[in-house]
């Protein structure tokens, strides 16, 4: 019975296989047939209308691309490739950093950082003029000898402590104490501060219309250092991990080698009055020779750097390298030192003006501007220059034999290894040595120790040096001469009463064109008497990697520092935003 029921199924199997297979084959036969009645027979019809089929297929083609070009249009139009927060920008600058103290701040390097750390009351702006920066007000009365100051409220130093007027009265003290031996002493000699009404107020011992420049000295934190001796502050803690109140707060230090070669890393300051800067950090790196700059700019190593000159422009060539320039108002001048044996004679002075071939000496420079006098036009218009002697080394030879000068007289030439200033020192020497002296010349390292063992005691006949001249002409500290010797910057030792009374008449007019008068007097005097010769104007160079963004091309700088003006803009990483229609 079973047998049979299985032998059953299996025939019904087979008759629906038998089905399936032929309904298989019909579709089959079905399809070939489909095909050939309605592709293969027509295909000659296709060849007749091939050039429709292809007018229609470029068509929707062309549709498509422009649909895909429409929208990449749209969205490129509502994006913007701009700067955005973080990151880390990295300068690099020469000269060692033997001290992060701002009163102590000589080399390039040291400069760089207390800009960047540390506040002062009033700061250059974009325009190159005198602005408040932590003061929010500095206004002077009618006599021009009382000035008063407020502080900005709000103030706080980088460990939250608030800023005060005590701060600044402790600074003011510190920079006048002359075991500090800070360059800021001599703008503000003879000047009593104190708090009256909740506000500083500075009584000068003589009037002086351009004050406010003065302001502008790095503030120190009183609740910090006011219990150290101030003949203790360079070794003192601080100097190597200082409490800040600029844009950027001290973070770390690295030193590379044992030849002093260190990077000062920085963080943002959100305490900062400006507001945080967008960078993330900020990096000094601080090289001791240019050719090292050149290889890490070279290499990628560093952001940017202002410690290089037009001329080395093939060094560092790269299509992600861009330059800048900006002339600044600081000037590289010969000073002679009318003190010392040989130079106190002022026909000596007189006959080495005349036997310079300053256009010979200024040929190295590159792009730098010739400089003849101690104002620049960009200081005060309207001056009266006087004529300078023309070059004549047969006159010069004949004016130093009738002085009495032997041939082969010792004169000692000194300068710092910084810019163009050792090839200059190469050059004079040979000038020099050409009127028939003996040149004695050093090269030194900046930093402290030239200033105690070459600038305070004046070891020198001849110094190679480079002053900044301020957005306002102010000839009392380098010409003065309460200004000489000690830690003031009368490099020349230079001492005419009649240019004191000069200096002081111009400083306390209230008047511009009584200033402008004086002015011109003063330049006459300082042809004549030969304290100094003018070699440059200082022309910064700087580069940068094209994909930062930094101080704008429009800026007027008046020191080479003045660039971090506004450096809580800079930016080192790029975004695409989307902006709103």
């Amino acid at each position: 019975m079973a047998a049979r029921r299985q032998k059953s199924g299996q025939k019904k199997i087979e008759k629906h296989f038998l089905r399936f297979r032929r309904k298989v084959s019909e579709a089959g036969d079905n399809s070939v047939e489909h095909i050939q009645e309605n592709f293969v027979e027509r295909i000659d019809n296709a060849r007749k209308v091939r050039l429709r089929i292809l007018e229609w297929t470029l068509l929707v083609t062309a549709i498509i691309a422009l649909a895909i070009t429409q929208s990449f249009w749209y969205r490129e139009s509502y994006a913007v490739d701009s700067f955005t927060g973080g990151g880390i920008y990295t300068e690099a600058t020469l000269g060692k950093v033997n001290s992060l103290n701002p009163l102590f701040a000589t080399t390039s390097s040291e400069k760089a950082l207390s800009r960047l750390m540390f506040g002062t009351l009033t700061a250059i702006d974009y325009s190159g003029h005198t602005s408040p920066s932590l003061a929010e007000s500095v206004t002077a009365d009618d006599t021009g000898k009382v000035w008063t100051v407020s502080l900005r409220s709000g103030l706080k130093w980088s460990d939250g402590e608030p800023i005060t007027n005590q701060d600044i009265i402790y600074t003011v003290h510190t920079i006048q104490d002359p075991k500090v031996n800070t360059s800021y002493a001599s703008s503000l000699s003879g000047v009593k501060v104190e708090e009256t009404e909740g506000k500083l107020v500075f009584r000068l011992p003589a009037a002086y219309a351009s004050f406010a420049t003065s302001l502008n000295f790095p503030i120190l934190p009183e609740h910090i250092l006011k219990d150290i001796p101030n003949d203790k502050l360079l070794e003192n803690n601080f100097s190597s991990a200082p409490i800040t109140s600029g844009a950027f707060t001290y973070n770390a230090s690295q030193s590379i080698g044992t030849d002093g070669e260190k990077v000062v890393y920085l963080n943002s300051n959100p305490a900062n009055y400006q507001g945080r800067p967008l960078l993330d950090s900020f990096a000094i790196h601080a090289y001791l020779s240019t050719d090292d700059i050149k290889s890490a700019m070279q290499s990628g190593a560093v952001t940017a750097t202002a410690e290089l000159g037009a001329t080395d422009d093939d060094d560092i060539s790269s299509n992600s390298i861009f330059k800048k320039q900006a002339a600044l108002s600081s000037g590289v001048y010969a000073f002679i030192n009318t003190t010392s044996p040989l130079m106190g004679n002022v026909e000596l002075r007189r006959a080495i003006q005349k036997g310079l071939d300053l256009k010979s000496l200024r040929a190295p420079l590159g792009d730098e501007l010739p400089l003849d006098y101690p104002i620049l036009n960009t200081q005060i218009s309207n001056l009266n220059y006087p004529a300078l002697p023309n070059y004549d080394p047969n006159s010069a030879k004949q004016m130093i034999a009738e002085a009495g000068i032997p041939e082969g007289t010792e004169l000692n030439l000194v300068t710092v290894n910084t810019g163009y200033l050792p090839t200059l020192a190469d050059n004079l020497e040979l000038q020099l040595t050409g009127l028939g002296f003996k040149v004695n010349k050093r090269i030194a390292e900046p930093g402290q120790d030239f200033l105690i063992s070459v600038i305070r005691p004046r070891a020198y006949d001849i110094l190679i040096y480079e002053l900044d001249l301020g957005a306002n002409p102010d000839l009392f500290p380098y010409y003065h001469s309460s200004q000489s010797g000690g830690s003031g910057l009368n490099l020349s030792n230079y001492n005419n009463k009649l240019v004191d009374a000069i200096i002081l008449g111009a400083r306390s007019s209230m008047n511009p064109e009584i200033r402008t008068t004086r002015y011109d007097t003063f330049l006459k005097y300082w042809v004549e008497d030969v304290p100094a010769i003018g070699i440059y104007q200082v022309n910064m160079t700087y580069f940068y990697n094209k994909n930062v963004r930094t101080f704008p091309d429009d800026y007027r700088l008046v020191s080479a520092t003045d660039r971090f003006n506004g450096v809580e803009s800079w930016a080192a990483v790029r975004a695409i935003k989307n902006r709103t229609p």
